[in-house]
């Protein structure tokens, strides 16, 4: 649906795009003509993500960052732009998640968890948003999941963090329109990949579990979800701001009512059965 390359020379950060989601992100990107710029705590996720994404054709930047201290984030900036000129894109994709009951939830898993998601995607979008401000554009994208306003048993750290980070989302797009600057976000549903494999659903029972409360019945590419991210910040989305699209297959709709679309066969039989005795 996309033109060969709706994001000519423009300058993408994907925070967190060495691997997983930021990578397959980044290379839709790339495909598309923009100039990438990943970072990452592991240098090693950084080198293998960075030859992937040049197999695109694109010029990629890679940075050893942590994006939980605002001072790295400010030098990384600078360096970003001494390279490219500019920042046209930032996608706020870092994130650190695991399964841990709210009551046993060691106080430096909280506060890391936060750390990261909530605090790490401020301090990128401040930082770098001042220099979107001062060229008066630029696109923000944030990395949301459904249980930022559902809830999700096992999830206390991240849904708050996440659910921070949608707030900020909105604010911020009512705040820096004005700038040229529009601030999305997206919220995929599950998608396996080797990281969320070993913290989320280490099993294939549990994989199958999960499955069953999705109305599509599977889990999502990094392609499909990539493609929305591709989407938000394309020039086909340019009149929409403060949005946050699902991509779930259906599963946050599907919370409370995924066993009676099971039954609907016996659903619909006793609602035809106390039809009848109504009519009696």
């Amino acid at each position: 649906m996309f033109k060969e390359k709706i994001l000519q020379d423009q300058v993408a950060i994907i925070t967190g795009g060495g691997t997983g989601l930021g990578k397959e992100i980044a290379r839709q990107y790339a495909r598309h003509g923009a100039q990438i710029v990943i970072c990452s705590r592991s240098p090693e996720h950084l080198e293998r993500g960075k030859s992937e994404i040049e197999r695109e054709g694109a010029e990629v930047m890679s940075y050893p960052l942590d994006v939980r201290e605002p001072l790295e984030v400010k030098k990384f900036a600078e360096e970003v732009v001494k390279r490219f000129g500019r920042i046209d894109i930032l996608v706020n994709n870092a994130a650190g998640n695991f399964i841990y009951p709210a009551e046993k939830l060691p106080l430096r898993g909280w506060k890391s968890v936060i750390d990261i998601v909530l605090n790490g995607s401020f301090y990128c979008s401040q930082i770098i948003g001042k220099r979107m401000i001062a060229q008066q554009r630029g696109q923000i994208l944030n990395v949301l999941a459904t249980y930022a306003w559902t809830g999700g048993p096992g999830t206390i750290h991240s849904a708050c963090a996440k659910a921070g980070v949608l707030a900020m989302t909105r604010t911020l797009a009512v705040e820096w329109a004005g700038y040229g600057i529009r601030v999305n976000a997206i919220a995929p549903g599950p998608f396996d990949t080797e990281g969320a494999r070993t913290r989320l659903w280490p099993t294939e029972e549990m994989q199958q579990a999960i499955t069953r409360e999705i109305p599509l019945r599977r889990f999502a590419s990094l392609e499909e979800v990539a493609q929305a991210a591709l989407y938000l910040v394309s020039p086909y989305a340019a009149y929409i701001t403060g949005e946050c699209i699902t991509i779930d297959g259906g599963g946050w709709l599907g919370k409370g009512i995924g066993k009676l679309a099971e039954d609907l066969d016996k659903f619909v039989e006793l609602r035809e059965a106390g039809k009848k005795q109504r009519e009696r």
